[in-house]
């Protein structure tokens, strides 16, 4: 890990928005089951986690020009920076909005297991390393890691709520 401050700061944040989806992932899936014939929210959910996942983008993409407000210069977006790419794949999320890539699900996991390995490395380095190893970084990442998994599965009630209004108003719209 860097030893600069900020850097780890913005790690922080990136792990806050994404390290919890893989979980958050695993947990819809196996609640779905292999039962896509059944009519239902719950299993209607799987298709609406890389728009959930789009959403925690979305705040992530507002968390980042908040922290820019009120001089978004390109000096300053360079300067305010720590980690670009980290940050760039992060701002990805958002393609996620797109229909065809929204479809397969598992690019959505994919590209957050980026930062599940951060998570993990850190826990491996604590592990082995331990004279050396900061305990206070993996306490960090667990509750990070706990904000994160309340972010994701937030993101994902929200859009499944969004999605039935969507169908009770189609349905009912339909009938008049």
């Amino acid at each position: 890990m860097d030893d600069n401050f900020f850097a780890y700061l913005d790690r922080l944040e990136i792990l806050t928005f994404f390290s919890g989806y893989p979980l958050v992932y695993a947990i819809i899936l196996v609640m779905a089951g292999n039962h896509p014939s059944k009519p239902g929210i719950r299993n209607k959910l799987p298709s609406l986690l890389p728009y959930a996942y789009a959403v925690v983008g979305i705040l992530y993409l507002g968390l980042q020009l908040k922290n820019l407000y009120p001089d978004y210069s390109v000096e300053n977006i360079r300067r305010s920076f720590q980690q670009p790419y980290l940050k760039a794949w992060g701002l990805l999320a958002i393609l996620f909005w797109i229909p065809a890539i929204s479809r397969k699900k598992i690019i959505s996991l994919l590209h957050s297991l980026v930062f599940f390995f951060l998570l993990i490395k850190d826990l491996f380095y604590q592990q082995f390393q331990a004279p050396s190893f900061d305990n206070n970084i993996v306490k960090n990442n667990m509750k990070i890691y706990t904000v994160s998994l309340i972010l994701n599965l937030a993101a994902l009630v929200v859009i499944a709520v969004l999605f039935s209004l969507v169908v009770y108003y189609k349905k009912r719209r339909d009938r008049l």
